[in-house]
């Protein structure tokens, strides 16, 4: 026990020195609502790649970050905060928004179920799209959603540029739907969550679903409604 006791001291101290240089701290504030690239973050903090590097090479060693590759564009990587090493972080950020719209590309499974997830969790308006929509909902996703009381039987696709409105929160699910949205603004989070239909398994569709709810989670606090008329 008490070998177990020093081990556990030893991992949150190593997250608490990760996090006690402002660049890293701000590396994970960026990610504590949504995943990037290296590049992204790198834009957005104006750090040369060398020391975001190492930067980033420390909060993976702390356990706090983990890098999947891109289901779009298999060159890049993305970044995204790992939930056993989030106990310690909260997110003093908040953001005002008239709706949160979901987008991936065919808009049949993960912004679908991230979106019913969100309205069970949100009284912040919230629906979905897709850049390249299917002609239904896929029928494991309207399994899994059922099997955790969410229903997704009145839920139809649509397209992102008919649906988009100019204060909406857009979350792209996807890889794909990020990259072809183009560059990130303040207005849009990325959330790298890995494709169930690829697999086509009901495991895959529960993972999915588990993923975006702990998301869902973690940013659903600090979204509130915008108020109307205010832009």
């Amino acid at each position: 026990m008490k070998a177990e006791w020093k081990s556990s001291l030893a991992a949150r101290a190593r997250v608490h020195a990760a996090l006690g240089e402002p660049a890293r701290l701000a590396i994970v504030d960026l990610l504590l609502l949504g995943d990037a690239s290296p590049s992204e973050i790198g834009t957005r903090l104006g750090l040369a790649s060398n020391l975001l590097a190492h930067h980033i090479k420390l909060l993976e060693q702390a356990g706090l970050v983990e890098r999947s590759r891109s289901e779009g564009d298999h060159r890049r990587t993305y970044l995204r905060l790992r939930p056993e090493g989030l106990a310690v972080i909260a997110s003093a950020e908040h953001r005002e928004t008239g709706r949160v719209l979901f987008v991936c590309t065919r808009n049949s499974a993960r912004s679908q179920l991230a979106a019913a997830l969100w309205k069970r969790r949100s009284e912040v308006p919230a629906t979905s799209a897709g850049t390249d929509p299917a002609a239904g909902v896929h029928p494991l996703a309207a399994s899994v959603a059922k099997q955790h009381g969410l229903s997704l039987a009145r839920a139809r696709t649509s397209r992102v540029d008919e649906v988009l409105q100019p204060d909406d929160l857009v979350i792209a699910v996807c890889d794909n739907a990020h990259e072809e949205l183009g560059p990130q603004g303040e207005d849009r989070l990325h959330w790298s969550v890995p494709d169930p239909v690829r697999t086509g398994t009901s495991d895959a569709f529960e993972r999915a679903l588990r993923d975006l709810e702990n998301r869902v989670e973690r940013l659903a606090p600090v979204v509130r409604q915008r108020p109307e008329g205010e832009t």
